[in-house]
């Protein structure tokens, strides 16, 4: 089974990762393997609940397997991975009713963190996520989905950190993994209208972390993460890559 989700530009191993590169220090080269391999899985190029081919990998990522597997048991903790003894590891899959809890979830978490951020960011904060909303923004012009995904993921990331709650930030870092693949794929809903709405949404967080109004932004992420949760359920649902929820989803229609 393919991924419905489009991948426009073929996967490149970074030089980094090459055999014939440089000597590099284990943990950056670990964290570069780490960081392609996540992107690689999160943009569609494996479907949900198939096997990883570690071989396959490998070659393309030009690394023998010891790396490749720590890199597979990291992404295993965040969410994105199951690890299947003895069978190697597969993406995880997600029914329409886990994606629904999932996005409530989160929904509460980064409504929370808008609330206590609007107590405890600085003007350098707020300036640091109006340059990467005004980045987003220019990939969002260029249908550049790759680079509007990792532009909105740093701004989400930001304004949790801002809320200055460190058990908040690792609580959501425990399940951001989760939805991250799902969270990519919610874009393409209706033919792309669920990412317009979902810049316009943006612009509403942006102006009430500006005005800081906590209450307010709280609302406005609770609702933003729901509607993405929706249209990820729908988009999944249309292209046969989720199943659809025996449970109530609880999520308002939307795109």
């Amino acid at each position: 089974m393919t991924s419905p989700i489009p991948h426009e530009a073929p996967f490149v191993p970074t030089e980094a990762a090459a055999k014939d590169g440089p000597a590099r220090d284990d943990v950056s080269l670990h964290d570069e393997i780490l960081g392609t391999l996540r992107t690689y899985i999160v943009e569609g190029n494996i479907a949900d609940g198939a096997r990883i081919s570690e071989r396959q990998l490998c070659e393309m990522l030009k690394i023998s397997r010891t790396p490749l597997r720590e890199a597979l048991k990291v992404l295993a903790a965040e969410g994105l991975v199951d690890l299947l003894p003895g069978r190697g590891a597969r993406v995880r899959p997600l029914n329409a009713h886990d994606i629904s809890e999932l996005f409530d979830l989160m929904g509460g978490l980064e409504g929370l963190a808008g609330r206590l951020a609007c107590d405890n960011i600085t003007a350098e904060a707020v300036a640091k996520i109006e340059q990467l909303h005004h980045d987003m923004y220019g990939f969002y012009m260029r249908q550049d989905m790759p680079g509007y995904f990792r532009m909105n993921q740093l701004i989400h990331r930001a304004i949790v950190e801002a809320s200055g709650n460190a058990t908040l930030v690792a609580t959501y870092e425990s399940f951001a993994g989760r939805i991250r693949r799902v969270r990519f794929s919610a874009n393409f809903a209706r033919k792309r209208e669920r990412w317009s709405e979902a810049m316009r949404e943006h612009e509403a967080i942006l102006d009430a972390l500006r005005r800081r109004a906590g209450s307010e932004l709280n609302d406005i992420l609770f609702q933003h993460l729901r509607n993405k949760g929706a249209a990820a359920i729908a988009y999944l649902a249309e292209h046969g890559s989720v199943p659809p929820a025996e449970a109530p989803v609880g999520l308002k229609a939307a795109g």
